[in-house]
């Protein structure tokens, strides 16, 4: 029994120095003091030394995507570092290319910043904020698809172009014990200042689209930050092809209010992709937009139809109508959001029917 003691006390000592010396190390080797960081070439920021290259640009309101919560897990972060960053760690390895390493890309949620540094950001994302905002509406547009109005309740406005998208902020709750991002692009018109519209499918063990479907309610208030991409309405008087299923939706129909808003009179066509009728949502605004847009013409496309939903329309996916329907000529432009599967086999159809492939456009997710 004593000899238990005693290896017990000589353990316990043992471990209360090692934490000794890992407190003082951390204290005196990591106090990287402050440190410079030059944003292409002209804004300077001063940061505490020490911190995530991310979360020191989100402390200064410079607001990088991040789905993950910096864990190095979504590869959205990246940014140009010329100097300062170090060696590439393992955890970027997966994200980054080749051609990202030759050209100093970095996952800046791993980068630490220990030292000056200089950075390369898109100038868009200096117009970037967070919002403070309420659920005006919360209401489920299928079975496995809500439909969230956000009121802006902080005094600004949000501007933003049809097709972007912005982050939603899921706080600690139940099991989930951190903070996650996750995009969604706004399905709202950009002539809406006050409030976003957002359009969320229900993914099982999700953490986000678990906190919206089960947990938000009306009134409850939220964070969001945005707003963020290159997916949006070029300026062009070409035929245009919008093509999305389920929950990409949302982009194309914040372009057709801006084509509404603006009286944009194109020949437009929109292929939405479902398994089965119960899968359809917003047709009445499609008949809006049909009416009030004289070359607007709305393709329903069901991949699955039950026979108790006496479905008169295109079976099949989106795709297989693009063949049916579409003819392509060299100044069509497409406008795509759905899965990479749904992108890619989409994509290779439109080309197909004499697209070009630089006037094909999308907003791709997982």
């Amino acid at each position: 029994m004593y000899n238990i003691l005693i290896t017990v006390a000589v353990i316990t000592g043992i471990t209360a120095v090692l934490a000794l010396i890992l407190t003082w190390a951390n204290v005196r080797i990591a106090d990287y003091g402050e440190c410079k960081i030059v944003i292409n070439n002209d804004k300077e920021l001063v940061v505490e030394g020490g911190n995530t290259l991310l979360s020191s640009l989100i402390a200064n309101e410079v607001f990088i995507p991040s789905a993950c919560g910096g864990k190095g897990t979504c590869g959205y972060c990246k940014c140009k570092v010329d100097s300062g960053a170090g060696p590439v760690l393992a955890t970027e390895l997966t994200y980054l290319s080749d051609n990202d390493i030759k050209n100093n890309v970095r996952l800046s949620c791993q980068v630490k910043v220990k030292e000056d540094m200089n950075i390369q950001i898109p100038e868009d994302l200096f117009n970037v904020k967070q919002f403070k905002g309420a659920i005006e509406i919360a209401k489920d547009i299928t079975p496995t698809i809500k439909f969230l109005r956000i009121k802006i309740t902080d005094g600004q406005e949000i501007d933003f172009k049809a097709g972007q998208y912005v982050q939603l902020l899921a706080p600690p709750y139940g099991d989930s014990t951190e903070e996650v991002f996750r995009a969604y692009s706004i399905a709202s018109s950009n002539f809406e200042k006050n409030f976003i519209d957002l359009i969320i499918g229900y993914v099982d063990g999700g953490i986000l689209t678990t906190y919206v479907h089960k947990h938000l309610s009306e009134g409850d208030k939220v964070t969001f930050n945005g707003p963020y991409g290159d997916f949006y309405l070029q300026e062009s008087e070409g035929d245009a092809v919008l093509v999305a299923v389920g929950t990409g939706m949302a982009p194309i129909r914040s372009i057709l209010y801006e084509m509404l808003h603006k009286k944009i009179d194109r020949n437009t066509i929109f292929f939405f992709g479902a398994r089965t009728k119960d899968d359809l949502f917003m047709l009445d605004e499609m008949k809006i937009f049909e009416n009030e847009l004289p070359r607007f013409k709305f393709i329903p496309c069901l991949s699955r139809p039950r026979e108790e939903d006496n479905w008169q329309g295109h079976v099949g996916r989106v795709n297989d109508a693009i063949f049916k329907y579409l003819e392509g000529k060299d100044d069509t432009e497409a406008y795509l959001c759905g899965s990479a599967p749904m992108i890619d086999s989409t994509v290779n159809a439109l080309i197909d029917k004499g697209i070009l492939e630089n006037n094909i456009f999308y907003d791709k997710f997982d």
